[in-house]
Order: structure tokens, then sequence, then C-alpha cells
């Protein structure tokens, strides 16, 4: 067996995978978004009416289509040696890369405008929504527990909020160390529970070798991709001339 034909034969059972599971996630999603928000309890926390924020099942159907799209290019390209295929996959893919890059420097140079900006967002949403709207309750009840965090910042997030007017000048539970306890602000200072947002920064940076490990093995598969669609090309057009 030639190097092309073997190239050509991973590129089509690699491609014919990635199609199958675009397929399949695609179909997950038709099946969530048809049943409701009762098949959502199969994902944990999102059992939650997070179809206020976002929907789960479009989500998958989104996803697993552009995988399916990626899988079926690639797929024929190779296998019917389309060097009009091989470059739509290989364009797909690169503006797929180019896209990763581009989000990872942003993320990079603008993380502590990123984190105002969510600020902004999410303590107003706090102070207004928290112990009056059940979608919000429950998410950040969620993210509290879990995480053993107090809203974004710390507790004072809380402060002159709908929830700590209604309540009497108490903070949630998740804002004490002993839930059993009122959590007023003496029992809230003294807890010096950390924000939620800190909390999954300190996550992060714990995880970050593992984080860049999956970020840089799931570019170095695109990669390869890449290269192995533009050899193929770029064998078929030197068999053409």
């Amino acid at each position: 067996m030639g190097c092309f034909t073997f190239v050509k034969v991973m590129m089509v059972l690699f491609n014919l995978l990635i199609l199958v599971g675009g397929l399949a996630l695609a179909a997950v999603g038709i099946w969530l978004n048809a049943g409701g928000d009762s098949r959502l309890q199969i994902l944990g926390m999102f059992s939650l009416n997070v179809l206020h924020f976002v929907n789960v099942g479009y989500f998958f159907v989104a996803f697993g289509g552009v995988m399916a799209l990626l899988g079926f290019l690639g797929c024929c390209g190779a296998k019917k040696e389309s060097k009009c295929l091989l470059i739509m996959f290989f364009s797909i893919i690169l503006v797929i890369f180019i896209s990763e890059l581009a989000t990872a420097v942003v993320i990079l140079a603008y993380s502590s405008l990123f984190e105002n900006v969510l600020k902004a967002w999410s303590t107003p949403v706090l102070k207004e929504q928290y112990g009056k709207d059940k979608v919000v309750t429950d998410m950040w009840d969620v993210t509290m527990k879990k995480l053993h965090c107090c809203g974004f910042t710390n507790y004072t997030d809380f402060n002159n909020s709908y929830y700590y007017e209604e309540n009497g000048d108490i903070y949630p539970p998740s804002c004490c160390e002993d839930p059993e306890i009122l959590c007023d602000a003496e029992n809230a200072l003294h807890s010096d529970i950390k924000g939620c947002y800190e909390h999954l920064t300190l996550t992060i940076k714990k995880k970050a070798y593992i984080v860049g490990g999956v970020a840089a093995g799931v570019c170095g598969v695109e990669l390869a991709a890449m290269a192995v669609s533009m050899y193929l090309y770029c064998y078929l057009d030197k068999q053409g001339t």
C-alpha cells in the first residue's frame, strides 16, 4: 500500500467517525428539544430551567451539524478524490483554528475587562432577581453550593438586594460556613467565603496544565487534519497536471 493510499484510507475512516459522532450529537439535541426540560435531568446541574439562558439541545444540534459537515466533506473528499471537497474541508478547519487562536488571544489580553463586564452583568442580576426569579435563584444556589462560594465577588454582592431586604438583612446560607445559622453580616464576614468568580479562576489556574493540554491536543488534531487534507489535495492536483 502506497503512502497516498494509506493516508486516503485513514482520512476516510477518521472523518467517518467524525460524521457518525456529529450525527449522534445532533440526534441527542433533537431528542432533548422534543422531550422538553424533563430530559435535561441527565445533564446534572443543567437540569434546572437553564433553557431560559442557553438551550442545550439547540447547541448540540448546531455543534453536531458542524461535526457532521466536516466529517462528510473529509470522508467524501478523500474517498472520491475530490479536490473541491478537500479544499472546503481544509478551509473550514482553518477558520475554526484561527477563531480558536483569536479567542485565546482576546481572553488573555482582555481578561480583566472580561471580569469587569461579567461583574457588571451578574451583580445586578443577583441584586434584582435572586430570591425573586426561581431560575436565577436555583442556578446560583447550585453554583454556590457546589463551588462553596458566595456571590460574584463575595457576600457584599447581596447588600441591598431583593433577597437581603426580603429576609431581614440576611444573606444566602452559602455565604456562611455553617448553613444552619442565620447568615447575617457578622457571620458572613467571619466566614470569609470567596466569590464564585475567584473560585473559578483559582480552579482553572490549578488545572491549567490539563486545560492547556486539552487545548493543545485539539489544535494538534486540527493541524494534522489540515496537513493531511492539503497533502491529498496537492497529490491530486499534481496527478491532474
